[in-house]
């Protein structure tokens, strides 16, 4: 609550992620007006304000964009057709390499988590061969530094913000013009973007200046919203189409999984110019010299065996199925109450199953939830662990498993026995009883035998950690990853 200094009159501040970007402004805007009464004020993470609008202007900007969204949905799908007419040729890649790099989320703050991870990755895995990589994003990234190379094109929401997915289309627009007023400082050899919903920016400037055009594609958006988010996407169809659309223009597309290539593949897509490209670390970052002290000793964790996860808590990590394994580990084997403990890193759309879990085996004693932690104190959090576990579960669709976990690369670096699901990618990087650990997934009586054959063995551990650092250190490093890449760009496009 804050005060107005010359009106004496409350209001309440709200927090949203970027005060120009409010998907739903007039919507939320008029449910404050039913609901509250009162004035408000939206503030984000950059400490900006922008004052609630009056319940005339909110009106009157609902029926503006009820009544443009048709004109603007054809119209985008007239430009996706134009451009699929025209950005079908393969471009040559210069001899010198600068690289613009596309970062076009409409995501805002995101302190850690998998994308935090890879985003920074590739960046310093690229500009670790001495290439100049100028990264254009539309907020801040963890990890990535805010020189002269990093340049901020934050998205501003105006007509269509009310309408599903429409500013993230719309948004396109507006990167293309400001990337238009740098190109030739830049002088980009390639792009290379990661793919978002609904951005096409690397397809138009691909087809603007001639030059190769590099798309990663981490899944069907479509797919996603289904299975993962609430239902079908607003505006499939031109969703679909923006998809292909890079998919058939890219000159390499990168993939993290061999699943994933085969679904590109029954879409239609050259399988010569897919990559797939395993998910890495860096190794200096997550290793076995870290000191997990300080955090051992802030959830009083001496003395014990702890047993670790970190993550987003997304639908697909299975983290409600290692606390349901836990909690019956504790039921079935008191003698492990008071011994062992469960540290679980993060938060997300499943910790209320997985506080569920911990309700219905009364392990809240047993069990340390630390809420989101920044991506850059993930390391010494995992270090305070004896046996990281990644218990990804198989996709509800039958479909297999086409992620490439970070957590798993990060968690081998560590040199800590791991337990994880032998599913697709993550059973191919792991080898049972080698690297690590692997059980049946989905399934909490399969994880309860692992965690009980690595708690009770420490040498088993400290053996099967051991050889999964010396792996990643030699196959699965950023450095190694973004070095497939530039090798084949070269080979596609040389």
């Amino acid at each position: 609550m804050s005060i107005d200094v010359k009106t004496k009159q409350r209001y309440d501040q709200i927090e949203c992620g970027n005060v120009k970007a409010i998907g739903k402004q007039e919507f939320l805007e008029l449910s404050l007006y039913l609901h509250r009464g009162k004035r408000w004020v939206w503030s984000d993470s950059k400490g900006r304000i922008a004052t609630g609008q009056p319940l005339s202007r909110v009106l009157m900007n609902l029926f503006r964009d009820f009544l443009l969204w048709p004109f603007i949905y054809w119209g985008k799908l007239r430009d996706i057709t134009q451009l699929d007419k025209t950005t079908y040729f393969q471009a040559t890649l210069k001899s010198k390499i600068c690289i613009l790099f596309l970062r076009t989320d409409h995501w805002f703050n995101i302190v850690s988590g998998g994308s935090v991870g890879h985003l920074s990755g590739v960046i310093r895995g690229l500009r670790s061969f001495g290439y100049e990589t100028h990264v254009v994003s539309t907020g801040q990234l963890k990890g990535i530094e805010e020189d002269q190379h990093f340049h901020l094109c934050e998205p501003t929401y105006r007509v269509g913000r009310n309408i599903p997915n429409i500013p993230e289309i719309l948004y396109n627009d507006q990167l293309v013009s400001f990337i238009d007023k740098h190109w030739s400082t830049w002088t980009p050899s390639f792009i290379y973007q990661r793919y978002s919903l609904g951005n096409y920016t690397g397809v138009v400037l691909k087809k603007k200046y001639g030059v190769p055009y590099i798309f990663e594609y981490n899944g069907s958006f479509l797919w996603m919203g289904r299975h993962w988010g609430k239902g079908k996407v607003f505006h499939e169809k031109l969703i679909n189409r923006i998809e292909l659309l890079n998919l058939y223009a890219a000159d390499l597309v990168v993939v993290v999984s061999r699943p994933m290539k085969d679904e590109l593949v029954r879409r239609g897509i050259n399988a010569k110019k897919i990559l797939v490209n395993p998910n890495g670390v860096n190794p200096e970052v997550y290793s076995p010299i870290i000191d997990g002290s300080g955090v051992r000793n802030q959830y009083k964790l001496d003395g014990k065996t702890i047993v670790g996860f970190i993550g987003t808590f997304g639908k697909w990590h299975g983290a409600e199925i290692l606390a349901e394994a836990f909690g019956k580990l504790l039921q079935e084997y008191p003698k492990y109450q008071g011994r062992v403990k469960l540290l679980m890193i993060g938060d997300g759309i499943s910790m209320p199953l997985v506080k569920e879990n911990i309700d219905k085996f009364s392990i809240k004693e047993s069990c340390v939830l630390t809420g989101l932690i920044p991506q850059e104190e993930g390391p010494k959090y995992l270090s305070a662990c004896d046996i990281l576990v990644a218990p990804h579960k198989p996709n509800p669709d039958g479909t297999p498993f086409f992620g490439s976990p970070t957590k798993l690369f990060e968690y081998m670096a560590m040199g800590k026995g791991i337990v994880a699901s032998d599913l697709d990618q993550i059973g191919e990087v792991l080898k049972h009883d080698h690297t690590a650990w692997l059980v049946k997934p989905g399934d909490a009586e399969s994880f309860i035998d692992g965690l009980k054959i690595l708690i009770d063995d420490e040498h088993r551990r400290n053996r099967l950690g051991k050889a999964a650092r010396q792996e990643v250190v030699a196959r699965y490093t950023w450095k190694e990853h973004t070095r497939k890449i530039i090798e084949k760009l070269r080979e596609l496009c040389g």
